[in-house]
């Protein structure tokens, strides 16, 4: 089987994967995010010309923790970097290829135009967003218009400190199912302490004293 090519981003309520002018601020960083397993599901990125200039603007050449990460670009000359190469070729062309190596899945890091051309082509496999609970009106569409494509619930997990939900969808006649949700961490509960009738933790070290123990029947009120 196919290594998967997962869209994997994150999306305003109202549709948007970034704002006009390609800001990116409006993204929360929740806590309960695990980012490092995150990326270990991966061993490469692709993008397009768009996103690798958001990418590069924060500095560096684009490179991402122990992902190859390959830009489609018309424009941009090819070249190469440390864990990044520019290529002019058919994404399509290469993405196919991508897949067809053994290795962990591929991260379709963005951006719409470059979903929309492979979705198309039949590449994706699983589209996966983290919903964040923000309007912004306008800015890059999550996918261009385009044909439609229904897809299959595989998970979904809300975090309450942000209130992004993060939800996992497969592509029918994918290279495989979506996975489960496993880089966002879960809280164990501690257990809870016995308490008495009275709202107290039950003292452990000491025992009630029985009836018979304080003499037999509890003490009476004198009247007077």
């Amino acid at each position: 089987m196919s290594r998967r090519l997962r869209y994997q981003v994150a999306v305003s309520l109202d549709g948007f994967i970034a704002g006009p002018n390609g800001e990116a601020d409006w993204i929360v960083m929740d806590p309960a995010i695990d980012f490092g397993a995150l990326f270990k599901e991966f061993d490469t990125a692709v993008m397009g010309r768009k996103t690798y200039e958001g990418v590069t603007a924060q500095g560096g050449h684009g490179a991402m923790p122990g992902l190859d990460v390959v830009v489609f670009s018309r424009t941009l000359p090819p070249s190469s970097h440390r864990g990044v190469r520019v290529v002019n070729d058919d994404p399509r062309d290469v993405v196919a290829e991508l897949k067809a190596k053994s290795g962990r899945d591929i991260w379709l890091f963005g951006g719409g135009a470059l979903f929309r051309s492979l979705l198309d082509a039949g590449l994706v496999d699983t589209v996966e967003v983290a919903v964040v609970p923000v309007l912004l009106g306008s800015g890059v569409p999550l996918l261009p218009p385009g044909g439609t494509t229904k897809l299959v619930l595989a998970d979904q997990k809300t975090l309450p400190t942000s209130g992004i939900v993060v939800l996992s969808y497969s592509v029918p006649g994918g290279a495989g199912p979506a996975p489960r949700i496993g880089y966002v961490k879960t809280r164990t509960a501690r257990p809870k302490k016995k308490r008495s009738h009275a709202g107290k933790s039950a003292p452990t070290s000491r025992r009630t004293p029985s009836k018979k123990a304080r003499g037999g029947r509890p003490p009476t009120r004198r009247a007077g």
